[in-house]
């Protein structure tokens, strides 16, 4: 397969022009330094130890977890095949404060969190973009599946990867205009099948090298396991509740529920019930029918926009959890770096701690974490008071 790597600086031939690649130890960002360095490019693979790599008997990370540590050995093992020097960062502490802890403390808010985005945000666009920086580097790329153009006004704009199966855009909601500037993403214009041909073609050993499944602290994806270990209350049991505020019966703590669920609860009520809201406060699972589960309007914290001018009020297309299509809404600046988003259509499974990110055609426009009114109201429910479904 033919495939040319775009000028990365412009007005910097490659020869001059010092590349940092953030290396997983994984096909993608490895295919990425190998073509770097093939299109002469002065590269510098690094990779970041986040997590304790004692072994999975031990209770350490196992293959098949995000950054374990084979990925480093492998990321290693690229960089001296292909000649770059290769750095290994520990960021274990930073990880764990910026990353697990906001993890445990999602779930005890009654909420979802998405850990991958927090260590984009905080780690990896954050930390390691100021150390490439701190390297003298020109630019810092990375394998995701994303796209960086330049508009007409000659401002960097994201766009989705390519392969839709592939895109990574709602993952890099948080990326700032500065970021974007100093960030490259290579392989936007690929699918995943042409990465791994390219990876062959160069030589790369990893080349058929399944993806990781699990979070990096979450090892089988045992989630629960996580918290309560952390946050013990999290496991504390309590009551399942209709929206009218009436006890249907028992739960194991609020811990094993995410708002959308509807297997695994545990309680057989005649009718397909769905987890509607949790309340941290009372400890209630909130449970209704798919229509009560249907949300038109939410509210967005910490808005990241890196969209054209103000927001004021436009009609976009929102996602609202990364398998989601999108479905079109208006959204509503109301200051504070929060959005109203009113869905054209009832939209299940809205669920706080989320992310709704915003597009414009295959343009990413920002985003932000998803608070329903439903969510804000969750204490209400506990106190037995109805509230209009919204």
């Amino acid at each position: 397969m033919d495939f040319k790597v775009k000028q990365l600086v412009p007005g910097k031939t490659p020869a001059e022009t010092t590349v940092v690649v953030a290396m997983s130890g994984g096909v993608d960002s490895s295919c990425v330094a190998a073509l770097l360095k093939n299109a002469g490019y002065n590269c510098i693979g690094i990779t970041l130890q986040l997590w304790d790599y004692t072994p999975a008997s031990e209770g350490g990370k196992k293959a098949g977890t995000c950054c374990a540590l084979d990925d480093v050995y492998d990321a290693r093992r690229v960089c001296q095949d292909i000649g770059i020097p290769h750095y290994v960062l520990n960021y274990e502490s930073e990880f764990q404060e910026k990353v697990v802890d906001d993890f445990v403390d999602t779930y005890l808010q009654g909420a979802t969190p998405i850990p991958c985005v927090r260590c984009n945000q905080r780690i990896k666009f954050d930390s390691l973009l100021d150390k490439a920086k701190a390297l003298g580097a020109d630019v810092l790329v990375t394998g995701h599946y994303i796209r960086k153009d330049k508009l007409e006004n000659g401002k960097a704009a994201l766009k989705t990867g390519l392969d839709p199966q592939k895109d990574q855009s709602y993952f890099l909601f948080t990326t700032t205009q500065d970021q974007l500037d100093f960030a490259d993403f290579p392989l936007g214009e690929l699918t995943k099948d042409e990465t791994r041909e390219l990876a062959k073609s160069l030589g790369l050993h990893i080349h058929n090298k399944k993806d990781s499944q699990d979070i990096c602290f979450v090892p089988g994806g045992n989630y629960r396991e996580v918290v309560t270990k952390f946050a013990p209350e999290a496991a504390e049991e309590g009551n399942f509740i209709n929206t009218k505020g009436e006890v249907l019966g028992k739960h194991p703590g609020i811990i094993n529920f995410t708002v959308g669920q509807r297997k695994g609860l545990g309680i057989a009520l005649g009718e397909p019930m769905y987890v509607v809201a949790i309340d941290k406060d009372t400890k209630s699972v909130v449970l209704g029918t798919k229509e009560e589960l249907g949300t038109t309007t939410f509210y967005v914290d910490d808005l990241n926009w890196i969209g054209e001018g103000d927001i004021k009020e436009r009609e976009v297309r929102v996602k609202v959890r990364s398998t989601h299509e999108g479905a079109l809404a208006r959204i509503t600046d109301i200051g504070n770096s929060r959005v109203e988003v009113e869905m054209y259509e009832p939209e299940a499974f809205v669920a706080p701690g989320q992310a709704a990110v915003f597009y414009e055609e295959n343009r990413m426009l920002g985003g932000g974490w998803i608070r329903t009114k439903r969510h804000e109201a969750a204490e209400t429910f506990g106190q037995k008071v109805t509230i209009k479904i919204a």
